[in-house]
C-alpha cells in the first residue's frame, strides 16, 4: 500500500547503522546547503542539507507535506527558496529560470505524463532533443533520425511503437517515452515524480530495469512511495518529514530506523521494535 497514506508496511530488515543529517556533507553533482522555503509563514523546506553524487540512483521518499514535491521545483526553478544554496556541478541554481536550468543539464517528469498524443513515439522524441538545439539547427529540415532520438527510443524499449501516435500507450509506456524524452536531452540528472504510479506489476519491473540503466550514464532522484518498488531497486534512499531530512542510508538502515517506523506507522518510538 501506498506510504502517502502511512498504511506501508515499513519493517521486515535487520536493524542497520544509518547516516543522519549531522553527517559531514560531501561535495557531489547536487548541492543543497541550509535550504529554506516558507509559504506564509509555514516552513514547507526547513534546513535541508542533500548531497548527490554523480552517477547515483537517489530515491527520496516521505508522507504527504515532507516536502518532497516543493525540494524537486526549487531544483528546477519553479519555486524560489527563502534562503539556502542549490548548486549543481559547481554553479548555483538559485535565480535562474526553468529553460536555463533544463539547458544546464536538468531534466524533470511529473506525477501526470505530459505527451503529445497526436505526434508519434519517435516525434515526442525527436522534438525533446531539439529544446538544447541552436536555433539555426531548428530552422533545418530534420533528415533522418538522429543517434541521440535513436539511442532514447532504444533505451525505453519503445521501437516497434516508434512511428505510432503516442495517444494510443498504456499508462507505463507513456512513462517511458516521457523518460526517453528527456534522455534525448542529454541530461546530467533527471528528476522523476512517481515514475511508477498506477502502473502494473510487469510495467513496474521494467521501469525498475530502466531506472538502473539510465543511472549507469545519468544522475537520478525518484521520489517514489511504493515500498516494494523501493526495497529492490534503491540503493541510497533520503528520507524527509516535516520539511526536514529525517534519516539518509540504505535501504535496510532507513526501513529498520524507529523514526521511520514512526513517521509511517504512527507507533512510538518505545513500541516501534
Amino acid at each position: 500500500m501506498s506510504a502517502e497514506t502511512g498504511e506501508t508496511e515499513i519493517g521486515g530488515a535487520e536493524t542497520v547503522a544509518s547516516e543522519t543529517v549531522g553527517d559531514a556533507p560531501k561535495s557531489g553533482l547536487l548541492e543543497l546547503r541550509d535550504l529554506m522555503v516558507v509559504f506564509d509563514g509555514f516552513k514547507a523546506i526547513n534546513g535541508v542539507n542533500l548531497t548527490v553524487g554523480e552517477g547515483e540512483l537517489r530515491f527520496l521518499i516521505g508522507p504527504n507535506g515532507a516536502g518532497k514535491t516543493t525540494l524537486i521545483d526549487v531544483i528546477t526553478g519553479l519555486t524560489k527558496p527563502t534562503s539556502g544554496t542549490v548548486t549543481f556541478a559547481g554553479t548555483s541554481l538559485i535565480g535562474r529560470k526553468e529553460h536555463q536550468i533544463v539547458r544546464m543539464g536538468i531534466g524533470r517528469t511529473f506525477q501526470t505524463s505530459v505527451v503529445f498524443e497526436e505526434l508519434s513515439v519517435l516525434e515526442n522524441i525527436d522534438l525533446a532533443a531539439t529544446f538544447r538545439s541552436p536555433l539555426v539547427r531548428l530552422l533545418r529540415r530534420r533528415r533522418g533520425v538522429s543517434d541521440e532520438v535513436a539511442a532514447a527510443l532504444e533505451t525505453i524499449g519503445l521501437q516497434d511503437l516508434a512511428d505510432r501516435p503516442a495517444g494510443i500507450l498504456s499508462h507505463g509506456q507513456r512513462q517511458w517515452l516521457e523518460i526517453g524524452m528527456l534522455i534525448a536531452q542529454g541530461p546530467k540528472l533527471l528528476l522523476l515524480d512517481e515514475p511508477v504510479a498506477g502502473m502494473s506489476k510487469d510495467e513496474r519491473e521494467r521501469t525498475g530495469e530502466l531506472l538502473t540503466e539510465i543511472a549507469r550514464d545519468h544522475t537520478v532522484i525518484v521520489i517514489e512511495h511504493d515500498m516494494e518498488f523501493l526495497r529492490r531497486y534503491a540503493s541510497t534512499v533520503t528520507v524527509l518529514h516535516e520539511g526536514t531530512v529525517l534519516v539518509e542510508g540504505d535501504v535496510a538502515a532507513v526501513q529498520a530506523d524507529p523514526r521511520v517506523q514512526e513517521v509511517y506507522l504512527g507507533r512510538k518510538k518505545e513500541d516501534a521494535a
